[in-house]
């Protein structure tokens, strides 16, 4: 995944961002098959704008902080990457600064994964929901949250342009250890 962001672990903070969504080609975007809410909106600023991928439109919340954008699941789901498109730019104190994701089986039971520091970001930000261990690839969740703890120049609302949730394609051959992607090598996969 190639991008002009730059990330140090220990601090956790990311500055930058990127113009173009690049994803690799093992990751599937898994936002259609969700219902997303979010804590507050302006009228015309709602959760359709964060799902219209058009750069010029803009979910705003209107309300106290923390600003919450839900994302539900109907079944268990495995996630590996979030990407935001912030630009500081043009929303200065709309802008977020400080972000949380959560993970969980619903409202009740949610658990912070992760907690980035945004430093003026401007384009798409990546967020990997992999664990320290190098086996947590993913994350297994019912219901993703992503949560906006402050904004640039202590702003009280937020401007998130876009949203989208990735995670892992499946393999086409249940049991099968390995990826065949033309007809001649899934004919001759099995034995009979």
């Amino acid at each position: 995944m190639a991008t002009e962001s730059s990330e140090s672990e220990e601090e956790g903070k990311i500055t930058g961002g990127n113009q173009h969504l690049i994803v690799e080609d093992d990751l599937r975007e898994m936002g259609k098959k969700a219902a997303w809410s979010v804590s507050s909106c302006k009228t015309g600023n709602g959760v359709s704008s964060l799902r219209d991928d058009n750069l010029e439109t803009y979910w705003q919340s209107d309300g106290a902080q923390p600003h919450l954008v839900n994302i539900q699941f109907q079944k268990k789901v495995k996630l590996q990457l979030v990407v935001l498109y912030v630009d500081f730019k043009l929303d200065e104190s709309y802008t977020p600064s400080k972000i949380s994701i959560r993970a969980g089986d619903g409202f009740h039971n949610l658990k912070e994964i992760k907690t980035v520091e945004l430093v003026k970001p401007t384009g798409w930000v990546y967020l990997s929901l992999s664990g320290n261990d190098p086996r947590e690839t993913f994350v297994s969740t019912f219901m993703l949250q992503i949560v906006v703890l402050s904004n640039h120049l202590n702003g009280r609302d937020t401007h998130v342009r876009q949203i989208k949730v990735y995670g892992p394609r499946p393999n086409p051959i249940p049991h099968q250890p390995f990826q065949f992607t033309s007809r001649e090598f899934i004919t001759y996969s099995t034995v009979r």
